[in-house]
């Protein structure tokens, strides 16, 4: 068993930097599908969920060369095969854009249910409204989407989303690149990571327009070819460590970053009493006074992210007041409460609201990560608190997060990796 430990109550300083965005890589390389020839994929971040997808390809018959260690070269000329392993898919939250991949690259697409954290009912029904209107049939049958063409080959139509979903605005877009005709997305989400996945298909031959507003049109193209693209840097992540300063104290440059990006995340923190100094392509965050309460509600992009919502929680249970945090988007995304809790937070939720009284500080604990950012907010729980804190099922923190251990280490956190016989083995076995 692997887990985290950390001794808190250390302040942070020094600079760090952000990786590529992990959800812009996680669309970006079944993109790649639809490439007829090389295309070279720089910035990727050094995560699991990049890793499975990258053996997915690889399974499905794709030549991957790793270049170094955040470029690869995919060739996926020779791919025949549109069934997708179980074992790896299962795995993954993202492996959903395979389908629209699949559906675009061969009109057919066998992949199993989505893997990755549970945050309750999250359907993909915008997903298949999508493919259905464009021409495919698509049912569940033996542990699998089973998605076909019609005719073979996608056809472009009018798609008005009912509600704003990031997965099924690029789904729909990895379907439509090759269709027949013009594919328009109506309702569509504007983060940056769509605008990223748009930007890497153009620049393979695709005419996707509007990516970053809510239309965007796709005239289908007769076939993408290679070319090479960066990612851009991680939203999330870059937000995360600008969370863990708020939490800890100090004074950190986060690198590698793009701070438009950023905003919806630093016009919280500067409500709070956080300094955020935005410079070319890097923010320098401060923390030095006690911080004050504020209130968050997620909503899609431009607003404030749900994937900052549990890290802006664990900021908020250290200010001064009561703090309302409103879920905007998922259901069931604060289970990491309970966590929380033993860590001496005062958190009370009812549905998809959370009340929050701010204590003057965390105490070190024994806590278990129940997803992917949960699991990062108890790492900045960790490093706020008085004593140590135990962190288990780290690998939902790994999907998300390269080296995390050895960036927060690099700014003077005291936190390693412990690895310890796993109990229910030893019991097992004695």
């Amino acid at each position: 068993m692997t887990k985290y430990v950390i001794h808190g109550g250390k302040p942070l300083y020094g600079e760090i930097d952000i990786s590529g965005a992990k959800n812009a890589a996680v669309a970006i390389i079944p993109a790649a599908l639809l490439v007829d020839g090389v295309c070279r994929i720089e910035n990727l971040p050094q995560i699991s969920d990049v890793t499975l997808l990258l053996n997915i390809l690889q399974e499905l018959g794709a030549d991957v060369r790793t270049v170094n260690r955040t470029t690869v070269d995919v060739d996926c000329s020779h791919i025949r095969n549109a069934r997708v392993p179980e074992e790896l898919a299962r795995k993954i939250r993202a492996s959903y854009y395979l389908i629209g991949a699949l559906l675009g690259r061969f009109g057919s697409a066998e992949v199993p249910p989505p893997g990755g954290c549970d945050f309750g009912g999250r359907p993909i029904d915008q997903h298949i409204k999508g493919f259905v209107a464009m021409g495919a049939n698509v049912d569940v049958r033996g542990g699998y989407i089973h998605a076909k063409a019609a005719n073979g080959r996608m056809t472009g139509t009018q798609i008005y989303l009912d509600i704003v979903s990031v997965g099924a605005t690029m789904n729909i877009m990895l379907a439509a690149v090759l269709a027949d005709g013009l594919t328009i997305i109506e309702n569509a989400a504007k983060e940056p990571h769509i605008v990223d996945l748009a930007n890497f298909l153009n620049s393979m031959g695709a005419e996707i327009m509007g990516a970053g507003t809510d239309v965007i049109k796709i005239r289908g193209v007769e076939r993408l070819s290679g070319g090479t693209y960066s990612i851009i840097p991680d939203q999330i992540e870059a937000g995360t460590y600008m969370a863990a300063v708020a939490a800890a104290g100090g004074e950190v440059l986060v690198k590698n970053v793009i701070p438009k990006h950023l905003e919806c995340i630093t016009a919280k923190l500067l409500e709070m009493g956080v300094d955020v100094e935005e410079r070319d392509d890097a923010v320098l965050v401060r923390r030095t006074g006690k911080l004050t309460r504020t209130n968050v509600k997620t909503l899609p992009y431009p607003g404030f992210p749900t994937d900052m919502q549990p890290q802006i929680a664990a900021v908020l249970c250290l200010a001064e007041g009561t703090s309302v945090i409103t879920e905007g988007v998922w259901d069931n995304r604060y289970r990491y409460v309970d966590e929380f809790r033993r860590m001496g937070a005062q958190i009370q939720v009812d549905g998809k609201i959370a009340v929050i009284e701010g204590v003057e500080k965390f105490t070190g604990a024994r806590i278990q990560a129940c997803d992917l950012r949960a699991g990062a907010a108890m790492v900045i729980a960790g490093l706020a608190a008085q004593g140590t804190t135990e962190i288990g099922r780290i690998h939902h923190i790994e999907r998300g997060y390269e080296d995390i251990v050895r960036k927060l280490s690099g700014i003077g956190a005291d936190i390693r990796v412990v690895v310890t016989p796993d109990e229910d083995k030893q019991a097992q076995v004695g």
